[in-house]
């Protein structure tokens, strides 16, 4: 069973590929995601890194915490579920209409 890794403090330069060869050094990496801003297009300087067992995911997480990739150093730990998100509110919503008097 695969297991996800939370990796936080990317530089803005670092990408998939390189996210990939840097964590197969603790084993089989399934996925390597970083995660980019829709408007901008440029990292946000955190990924997930999905390792092919649990082992090499904690071998993981113990060899590369801390360590520097790029420049910037990392942040690794397991991946928590995501929570749902609050509904953001859009256009509308309330208010603002004319009275008639």
């Amino acid at each position: 069973m695969a297991k996800k890794l939370y990796v936080g403090g990317l530089s803005y330069s670092t990408t998939e590929d390189t996210l990939k060869s840097f964590f197969s050094e603790a084993g089989t990496v399934e996925t390597a995601t970083v995660i980019m801003d829709r408007m901008s297009g440029r990292s946000k300087g955190f990924g997930f890194v999905e390792m092919s067992t649990d082992e090499e995911a904690q071998k993981a997480v113990e060899m590369f915490n801390g360590k520097e990739l790029d420049g910037r150093n990392l942040t690794v730990n397991e991946a928590r579920p995501m929570q749902p998100r609050a509904e953001r509110g859009g256009f509308g919503g309330g208010g603002g209409g004319r009275k008639s008097w």
